[in-house]
C-alpha cells in the first residue's frame, strides 16, 4: 500500500536516521529528520522511555512521528547498561564496558530496540525487537556506538564489520515490525 502521510523520526542522531532512513526506505516507508532532543526520562523500561520520548517529540512538531530507543543488556552485569545504555556510552564508552568484563567468559548480551509511533491521536505504538549476542574483548575499528563490541550470534565480527548489518540487527527487525504495520495502516 502507498503511504499516504508524513512521518517524522525525531532524533539528535544522526547516525542513527541515516540507518533508520536507508531501512525504511527498502522497506518502501518515507521518512524525514526532525533533528530534536526528546525529553529521556530515567527508566528501567525502554516501553517507558519510548513511549515518553514519542509523546514529547509529537508535541514539539504536531506531525506523526517515530522514534527509536534502544538498549545493550548485558547477562553477567545483571541486564546493565540496559536502559542507561546512552549514559553508559558517554561516560565510559566501548572501553569501559570492556573493562567492566576482564578476563570474563560470560560475555552474553542482547541488543534490544523500540520503534514508537505517535500520532497525536491513537496511544503510542511501540514495536520491539532484541538480537542475542556477546560482548568482544576487543574494540573492532568501524561502527558507531556499540558497533564496535557488539557480535551477534552466528557472527565471527562486531556490527561494525558485518557485511550487512541492516540484514540482522535489532533495529531492523523492530524497524520492519513498524513498517509492516504502518504500510497496511495507510
Amino acid at each position: 500500500m502507498q503511504q499516504s502521510s508524513e512521518l517524522f523520526f525525531a532524533s539528535s542522531n544522526e547516525h542513527k536516521f541515516e540507518e533508520v532512513q536507508r531501512i525504511l526506505s527498502n522497506l518502501g516507508v518515507n521518512i524525514k529528520l526532525f533533528k530534536t532532543t526528546s525529553e529521556e526520562i530515567q527508566s528501567n523500561s525502554l516501553n517507558e522511555i519510548a513511549k515518553r520520548k514519542a509523546i514529547d517529540a509529537f508535541t514539539k512538531i504536531q506531525k506523526p512521528i517515530i522514534i527509536e530507543d534502544d538498549g545493550l543488556f548485558i547477562n553477567s552485569l545483571n541486564g546493565f547498561p540496559g536502559p542507561y545504555s546512552s549514559y553508559a556510552y558517554d561516560t565510559i564508552g566501548n572501553k569501559g564496558i570492556i573493562q567492566l568484563l576482564p578476563n570474563s567468559e560470560h560475555r552474553d548480551a542482547k541488543f534490544v530496540a523500540i520503534i514508537a509511533y505517535y500520532n497525536g491521536i491513537d496511544e503510542v505504538k511501540l514495536f520491539e525487537s532484541s538480537i542475542p549476542g556477546k560482548i568482544s574483548k576487543e574494540i573492532e575499528k568501524g561502527g558507531w556506538g556499540y558497533d564496535p563490541i557488539f557480535i551477534p550470534d552466528g557472527e565471527s565480527k562486531t556490527y561494525a564489520n558485518v557485511l550487512d548489518k541492516d540484514k540482522f540487527s535489532h533495529r531492523s527487525a523492530s524497524l520492519k515490525k513498524f513498517s509492516d504495520w504502518f504500510m497496511h495502516k495507510h
